[in-house]
């Protein structure tokens, strides 16, 4: 693997890097939809199930409609995604195939059969099945989403922080030794239970705002009120939910990713009794000199509040940039982290040593010696010890391992700022249903118009914060972005660069044109009492 570092094209990891990133961003604005609009539409054919009443029936088959064009839209996204890991990625994909490979490949077999299996019973089923089975499948639809989204998430959490792994020097690969591990890691579930929730909440202001739009044309006014009940409570619920799984997060970030962390407060240098940022003026466009340790101007922050989001000590020790460079604090599994530098020599020791150990293996033609054998098993030892910092012996300098301080600062605050906004704004709205007529609160109903935008940046700007804070990294520590890419000319990434970036918005253009046609449209009523509704 070290000779990647000469042959690899400069461009094409910048390019493979882009294109990735905009395949992510467009298949991530179809997902929480998704996710959003199965729990809504299951809670809809409930209350039908329940009732009886064909007004309830009408309405989860209207936003089951808006849920299936949506969903196809995200399958098409994603299946491109995956691809991109063989064709752009393929060194990655050699490295740690074995262990990444599991989750997706779960994914595809279980989660995706179980979703297009129920899909089509609950759009073409109403007739043909019981009332029960179907409502079954539309749930069944919804787990099957969500499952699909774990998988996913549980390969994103393992390159976050990998773990059930060893490496074998035999193979050259990085072989799983540990499926629960892999599969349950507490990163992976506090990753899917905040994706998820805020999800959730990406579907909860959906429904609110088409309801609004409804309630401000003076159409399906039942419908209208029933559904901005059920989405703003959604919301609520999910909001409030996201928040405390965001802060779950934070803490576990702090333990594994410090460095992100450190980027996401924009903290260069740390101590005990940190305060979390509320608002600080971080250049958007430039990269800190955390080298200089200047905090950022017109800084105000909360007191106490990340010493304990990352330790629960309101005294605790947080690391900055700097000190994270410097090494020599106690981290959080209470050992003494090492400097940069310490890292990076033993980074390039476990190179070298596993060059060495290669080079040997295939001299002896696996008969060795026993003064050879003996060699072999320093070697492995020594590999053994130092495989932790191998990503590290492809770090040339400090600069490398910084993230983009000004991406995670300000993606964080969009973030955090939006959510605490929805939860505001899905209190009021439940407020106005319950005690005042909201058909005469017309700057309410535009503001939930409105909103649809910002769910959308603030759930891109979360992954934003995920991705962009573990860089350099393709998987924590063990392998840099520049180490993964395939050795391809950077012309052909970039050529389909630009074809996908036309082809997902050409399928952004048009799901947003049918979805708004079908919302113009509206219900198809099964009766006449129903449709007297409107």
């Amino acid at each position: 693997m070290h000779h990647l570092l000469l042959d690899i094209d400069a461009g094409t990891i910048d390019w493979s890097r882009a294109q990735f990133a905009l395949t992510a961003i467009y298949h991530w604005l179809f997902v929480p939809l998704t996710l959003g609009l199965a729990l809504i539409m299951g809670i809809m054919e409930t209350c039908y199930y329940r009732t009886k009443n064909e007004f309830w029936k009408d309405m989860a088959k209207f936003w089951q409609k808006l849920f299936g064009i949506n969903f196809a839209m995200g399958v098409a996204t994603g299946i491109i995604l995956e691809f991109e890991f063989g064709t752009n990625w393929s060194n990655y994909s050699w490295f740690v195939g074995d262990i990444f490979g599991a989750p997706l490949a779960i994914e595809g077999i279980v989660a995706f059969f179980m979703e297009s299996t129920f899909v089509a019973v609950m759009f073409f089923g109403w007739k043909k099945v019981s009332a029960g089975f179907h409502l079954a499948a539309t749930w069944l639809t919804g787990l099957g989403a969500t499952i699909s989204a774990w998988w996913i998430l549980v390969a994103n959490a393992w390159m976050q922080n990998p773990v059930g792994c060893e490496f074998n020097p035999e193979t050259m690969r990085n072989e799983m030794v540990s499926f629960f591990d892999v599969a349950f890691s507490s990163f992976a579930v506090d990753k899917f239970c905040h994706t998820v929730t805020s999800a959730w909440v990406v579907g909860g202001v959906f429904c609110v705002a088409v309801s609004a739009w409804y309630i401000l044309k003076k159409r399906e006014k039942k419908l209208a009120l029933e559904s901005m009940k059920i989405g703003a409570a959604v919301g609520l619920v999910a909001s409030l939910l996201a928040f405390l799984t965001g802060d779950i997060s934070a803490h576990k970030v702090a333990q594994k990713q410090p460095m992100k962390l450190a980027a996401m407060e924009a903290l260069y240098d740390g101590g005990t009794d940190q305060s979390l940022t509320a608002v600080a003026w971080v250049n958007p466009f430039k990269q800190a000199d955390y080298a200089k340790g200047e905090e950022p101007p017109l800084r105000i922050g909360i007191p106490y509040a990340l010493s304990f989001l990352a330790t629960h000590d309101f005294h605790g020790f947080v690391p900055g940039i700097n000190d994270i460079i410097r090494g020599g604090y106690t981290n959080a599994d209470g050992e003494v982290e090492p400097s940069l530098d310490e890292k990076i020599r033993r980074g390039q020791e476990a190179i070298t040593t596993l060059n060495a150990y290669r080079k040997l293996k295939e001299e002896t033609k696996n008969n060795p010696s026993e003064a050879q054998q003996a060699q072999l098993t320093e070697y492995a030892t020594s590999l053994k010890d130092n495989m932790k910092y191998f990503g590290y012996g492809y770090i040339k300098d400090a600069d490398q391992v910084v993230p983009n301080v000004p991406v995670n600062f300000w993606s964080f605050r969009i973030m955090v700022g939006f959510g605490t906004l929805f939860i505001l704004f899905f209190l009021v709205v439940m407020w106005m249903l319950r005690k005042k007529d909201i058909s005469t609160k017309k700057w309410l109903l535009k503001l939930a118009i409105l909103l649809v935008p910002c769910v959308y940046i603030a759930s891109e700007a979360g992954w934003l914060v995920a991705e962009f804070g573990r860089q350099p990294w393709t998987i924590q520590d063990m392998m840099p972005t520049w180490i993964a890419v395939s050795d391809i000319k950077a012309g052909s990434v970039m050529f389909t660069f630009f074809l996908f970036l036309a082809l997902f918005t050409t399928m952004l253009a048009v799901e947003i044109s049918i979805l708004c046609k079908q919302i113009k449209k509206g219900p198809d009523y099964s009766t006449p009492t129903a449709s007297s509704n409107k």
